[in-house]
């Protein structure tokens, strides 16, 4: 990872967003897909902060949580120094979806 990769992320912190990938809510699920034995790893919220438009909750795809923030979050618990949680986070997340057995 270049520092232009990093300067982005840098930028973003400035605004002082919560990032949904460094709070202890944030829960890592595997949701099967296809076959019995398949599965994919997806992110839900188990704070319930995370729902559509009719109640139903919303998990997100692993490799993208990254970009998941809110303006403001009552349930917010921070797992650690952000800026330095989600740069390694960004380092060690897969590039796209992968399908596990």
């Amino acid at each position: 990872m270049t520092d232009r990769d990093l300067k982005p992320l840098a930028e973003e912190f400035s605004s002082g967003k919560v990032y949904c990938a460094n709070c202890r809510h944030c829960k890592l699920v595997k949701v099967a897909n296809g076959g019995e034995s398949q599965y994919q790893l997806r992110v839900r919220c188990d704070a319930g902060k995370w729902r559509k438009k009719l109640g139903e909750e919303k998990v997100h795809k692993y490799f993208t949580v990254i970009r998941r923030t809110l303006d403001h979050c009552d349930t917010y618990e921070p797992m650690g120094e952000a800026q330095d949680f989600l740069k390694e986070l960004r380092r060690d997340l897969p590039i796209k979806d992968e399908l596990y057995t």
